[in-house]
Formats: C-alpha cells, sequence, structure tokens
C-alpha cells in the first residue's frame, strides 16, 4: 500500500492513529540515543591507541620537537599532509593543531581583519561580503561565516557537485562575493564527490573579486566505505593551472582518522599563500603541538599506511550505514513519493529527504521519543530549509543495536509527520 493524497479520508486517519499507537510504545521505553553528529564510535577511537606509544623519537631533520619554533610545521608532517591534499611541495602546506574548522576560521578571519595579497582592501572595509553555500552543507562552514555577518548564499548541490551554472554566473557579476565553502569528497551531509569537470571549471572561472577564495574542507577524503577510493582533482594545482594559484585553500585533519580531539589539521595553498598565513600567524602562536605531529607520522607514516588503516574504520562504519539504509527502505516505501535519502561511498553522514514541511515535525517527535538528530535545517545557512524537508542522519556513534532503534523510531516518526500532512 502506498500512502499518499490519493488515500480516502477514513484511510488516512486510520493509519496515522496506529502509527500513534507505535509512537507511545517507543516512549515507554525512555530512550537516551544520540545521532545528532558524527562522532567516531569507541571501537574506532581504540583503533589509534598505539599512537600513544610513538614517543621514542624527538627529532626531525635537525629539530628537536619538544622545544619552542617551527611554526609551519615540522618538515615530515609537511610532507605527509602534502601527499594528503595533493601538492608537490611541503612549502605549500602549513600543519597547525587538531583542528581544521580553526584553520577555516581563522582563513576567513584573516580576511576579514587584513585581507589577502590581492585584496583592495580588508573584508570588514567592504560595504558587502558574501560567500557561496552549497546546500546541503556543513552547518559550522555556516557558522563560520555568520559569526563575521557576511551573507550567505544558498546553491544547489547537485549530484557531482555545485550548480556551475549559477556559481560562474554570480562570481563573475558581483565583486562582493568573496569565496565559497566546499566539502569535495563525501560531502557532508549527503556523501556526494564532485566531478573533474567541476573542480576544474570552479579553478578556471573569472571571478569579479580579485581575492575570491575556495575554501576546500577535504575532510573526508580518506574515509571510504566502499572499493571505489573516489578522489578529485587536485584544486590546489588546478587553480595554479589556471592562472589563479593563490584562489585555493585546501584543508584535512585526521580528526575521524586518529583523535577527534586530538589530531593534526593542515591546509595546503599556493607557497605564497602559506608564507603569507606565517607571517599573519607569528603575532599569534609560536608553534603547534611538534610532539603530535610526530606521533602521527610515526604511526600512520605516509598514504599507504593511511590507507591500511582507514580500512579498519570501514570494518565498523560500513555496518552500521547499512543498517540505517536497509531500515529506510524497509520503513519507508510506502513513502516512495515523498522520501528519498542518499547512499553515499564514503564520509560520515546520511541524508533524508522527507515531504515538505515534515523535517522539524519529525525531528521534534524524535527528541520527545528519546532520540537527538541534528536540527533540521542545520545544513541550510541560517538554519532556513526553505522545503523543511532535510535530515542529517549520523550512523558512527550508537551501537548496532542502538541505531537499529533509533532509525526505526527515526522512520516511525517521519511517517507520523508525512500521515499528519497527508491528512491536513
Amino acid at each position: 500500500m502506498k500512502y499518499n493524497q490519493s488515500m480516502k479520508q477514513e484511510e488516512q486517519l486510520r493509519t496515522l492513529e496506529e502509527l500513534r499507537q507505535a509512537y507511545e510504545g517507543y516512549k515507554q521505553q525512555k530512550l537516551s540515543l544520540d545521532m545528532s553528529r558524527g562522532k567516531p564510535c569507541t571501537e574506532q577511537l581504540e583503533l589509534s591507541m598505539g599512537l600513544l606509544e610513538c614517543n621514542d623519537n624527538y627529532m626531525d631533520q635537525g629539530i628537536d620537537v619538544r622545544n619552542y619554533g617551527v611554526l609551519p610545521g615540522i618538515p615530515s608532517a609537511r610532507r605527509l599532509f602534502a601527499s594528503v591534499l595533493q601538492v608537490s611541495s611541503e612549502e605549500q602546506v602549513l600543519v597547525g593543531g587538531n583542528s581544521s574548522l580553526s584553520l577555516m576560521y581563522y582563513l576567513v578571519d584573516l580576511g576579514w581583519r587584513k585581507g589577502y595579497p590581492e585584496s583592495p582592501r580588508p573584508w570588514s572595509q567592504e560595504e558587502k561580503v558574501k560567500f557561496l553555500c552549497p546546500v546541503p552543507g556543513y552547518d559550522r562552514h555556516f557558522a563560520i561565516t555568520e559569526d563575521f555577518g557576511i551573507e550567505m548564499i544558498p546553491i544547489p548541490l547537485l549530484e557531482d557537485g555545485p550548480d556551475m551554472e549559477q556559481v560562474e554566473r554570480m562570481v563573475q557579476e558581483d565583486s562582493s562575493i568573496k569565496g565559497i565553502w566546499c566539502v569535495p569528497v563525501y560531502s557532508n551531509p549527503d556523501g556526494r564527490v564532485y566531478s573533474e569537470d567541476m573542480t576544474l571549471r570552479l579553478a578556471k572561472m573569472q571571478a569579479a573579486a580579485p581575492d575570491f577564495k575556495i575554501i576546500w574542507d577535504n575532510a573526508y577524503c580518506v574515509h571510504h566505505l566502499s572499493d571505489t577510493q573516489h578522489a578529485t582533482p587536485s584544486i590546489v594545482e588546478a587553480c595554479a593551472d589556471a592562472g589563479h594559484p593563490n584562489r585555493a585553500f585546501a584543508l584535512t585533519s585526521t580528526s575521524k582518522v586518529t583523535f577527534p580531539g586530538a589530531g593534526v589539521a593542515a591546509v595546503a595553498s599556493s607557497a605564497e599563500n602559506i608564507r603569507y598565513l606565517i607571517a599573519r600567524m607569528n603575532p599569534m602562536t609560536i608553534s603547534y603541538d611538534k610532539m603530535n605531529q610526530m606521533r602521527h607520522v610515526a604511526y600512520l607514516k605516509d598514504m599507504d599506511g593511511i590507507r591500511e588503516h582507514m580500512k579498519k574504520h570501514r570494518e565498523i562504519l560500513w555496518p552500521k550505514f547499512q543498517c540505517v539504509l536497509n531500515i529506510l527502505k524497509e520503513e519507508l516505501a510506502a513513502f516512495e513519493e515523498d522520501a528519498h535519502w542518499t547512499n553515499p561511498e564514503g564520509g560520515y553522514f546520511i541524508s533524508l529527504f522527507l515531504m515538505d514541511g515534515c523535517a522539524k515535525r519529525t525531528v521534534q517527535l524524535c527528541a520527545e521519543a528519546g532520540v537527538t538528530l541534528t536540527p533540521a535545517g542545520a545544513a541550510f545557512p541560517y538554519g532556513n530549509d526553505p522545503k523543511d524537508s532535510h535530515i542529517r542522519i549520523a550512523p558512527s556513534y550508537p551501537s548496532l543495536q542502538e541505531l537499529e532503534t533509533a532509525t526505526k523510531l527515526l522512520c516511525l516518526c517521519a511517517k507520523i509527520a508525512m500521515m499528519e500532512k497527508i491528512a491536513g
């Protein structure tokens, strides 16, 4: 039986009552489950405990990593992240602390306070500053730009990247557009992968703002869930080849590779951009945690070492994604006209799209029954999903048993919200 507007009124009301009775049964269980953020589970954290034993070497090319200095990061860490971020020289990499989010905030802050070498003036002195935001997107990206009062413009995220027809037109016409947020591989939350064509168009397009920046958050570039290991061309190299060498900043971290609270983050760009960042950072810090950088290099070693380590993460994560996807298919089959979801091959999230006007109600019902989800609308600038249809699912943290319960409850709440809509 398909649930839609063609149902008779009495069928709609009867179905809704049955769903509500099932919901009351869940409420009586007094659940307390969390699918709100993409946190690694305990089993994933255990994979990296050997990292803490990598403390027997304190020298890196004659540098004592226990001491002050070496703000750009130790040479071995810069080389490792040059491989991850697809740049040819360690001089194009700055290795920071544990958070790529902090580095992204700094990039916007630097543009705001000082501007970049190509900037006519600091962004704060412009009449208006705007950023393009592919949606659904990463809520913390949007929080950064909102914190500075930067106007955010939603751009549809297609199967193979942002809607480039719209991006190219707006960037070429409007000099107040200073940047675009991108999660190019296994995007948060849809799991999309930017195509080579989309990547090269971003690099080549003409921009009215001479200091237009691409913030290329490659957080999930090694987080594969299938045998197909997707990748994009190097955005830094593509921009250089297109004559815009200072346009892109590519970032990543080991937050979901080793320890989220004690990993290592890095940013790659042109050597000129990296020198500019280092010069501007000098008043802020003498160096980041070089001992942690050293431990990570000793433990992960190189790209082959990272790939082997990430296979262990995949063995833990993939059954959880399968669990959610199977339940969505089974429980929401009757609403196939109004509900669909992404089937990612990597990353940490699944996007669920419901009938328009039903996402907030679904999240509310889940919360009242003891399951915490990311707030509806969080994947859109200002928390405003104009269709109120999108929900981000984060399968990583709960156990398989908890995940099964939480996902079934989520589907039940979604069915109630959609049936309420159908029944008027």
